[in-house]
């Protein structure tokens, strides 16, 4: 019997005690703890980075990348969707940058995404958007703990914009905060949720990270205020094992085409069904920098979410995607056999 995509997310747990004590009593380090560069030696990252009209952040974030302390070996993937601006320019002379792959027309970041993991080398991908500043430890804390049946989730801290002398988005003088991350701290005017349905009878503030265990009473389908365990896996960063993001056919790029959202909870859906545990890690914090003209860019963004949330809720009555390599092959290699791949 054929499990659709919402049945078999109800069938699967979250309960990551056991990766937590494991890696904790191997390696006498707190789960939460900044990871000492050693603990992430023999193990390979492939970051892949989309960007569309980027130039206000790239910089940095490239420049946080390749400042990253960890001997764990990494590979930078920036695919430029269609930029208008200089962000292909900035990624090119970046002396971190590996891969550059710039799309001759936008396909949005679901297929951006694609065609990055598509020509990743490492078992464990990361997605980090090209406004995430990533503190130093960062990749050593994805490569220390990944495994092949994890999705390991980071949040993010947005900040203004604020332009430097050369035009980039200038780095607040202060630490990130957790608490800054809507899936952290979340707030609601009430009434009915757009995400869930769920219903409150009036102004709320919840936390979700906190009151759900690290996500673990999210498995089994449950519901949380607004908030389900896909709903918790957002691509601004997060590790996902490459294996099975091929596998269920990566991420479904008639999101791009629909518009803003959604793409990462789908994909995280499809990859919690495969099997796939969603692991918090509290010290992964970024600066989310936001471009210079936020609030129009948001007002376009939300006024397609709910066609893509609706695009969404149809997959779930759909069959859970499995062996779908060979459609991934094809949708990536169409991208790639169009684009310009310049390597370092």
């Amino acid at each position: 019997m054929t499990l659709t995509l919402a049945e078999a997310l109800a069938g699967r747990p979250n309960d990551h005690r056991a990766l937590r004590t494991e890696f904790e009593t191997r390696t006498g380090l707190p789960w939460h703890a900044p990871t000492p560069a050693a603990l992430a030696a023999g193990r390979a990252l492939s970051v892949v980075v989309p960007a569309r009209n980027t130039a206000h952040s790239l910089r940095p974030v490239l420049d946080a990348l390749a400042s990253q302390d960890t001997q764990g070996s990494v590979e930078i993937i920036v695919v430029d969707d269609a930029s208008t601006d200089a962000t292909a320019a900035i990624a090119e002379a970046h002396p971190a940058v590996d891969t550059l792959v710039r799309l001759r027309e936008p396909a949005g970041a679901a297929s951006a995404r694609n065609a990055g993991t598509a020509l990743a080398h490492a078992d464990t991908v990361v997605y980090l958007d090209a406004d995430m500043v990533i503190p130093p430890h960062v990749l050593a804390d994805l490569a220390a703990r990944f495994r092949p049946d994890t999705i390991l989730v980071g949040f993010r801290h947005n900040v203004p914009y604020t332009p430097g002398i050369d035009g980039s988005a200038q780095l607040p003088d202060r630490q990130t905060d957790l608490t800054a991350d809507h899936r952290v701290t979340w707030r609601s005017d009430g009434g009915k949720q757009l995400y869930t349905g769920v219903v409150l009878d009036g102004p709320t503030t919840g936390s979700p990270l906190d009151d759900t265990d690290d996500f673990q009473a999210l498995g089994h389908g449950a519901i949380y205020l607004d908030w389900d365990l896909p709903r918790t896996v957002v691509t601004a960063l997060l590790a996902v094992p490459r294996t099975k993001v091929v596998d269920v056919g990566g991420f479904d790029p008639a999101f791009g085409r629909i518009g803003w959202g959604m793409e990462d909870t789908h994909l995280g859906a499809v990859l919690i069904a495969a099997g796939c545990l969603v692991v918090p890690l509290r010290q992964c914090v970024g600066f989310h920098l936001d471009p210079p003209d936020a609030d129009a860019q948001w007002r376009t963004k939300l006024a397609a979410w709910r066609d893509t949330l609706s695009y969404y809720q149809m997959l779930l009555d759909a069959p859970a995607p499995s062996g779908r390599a060979d459609l991934f092959d094809s949708r990536t290699k169409q991208l790639l056999t169009d684009a310009e791949v310049i390597t370092a």
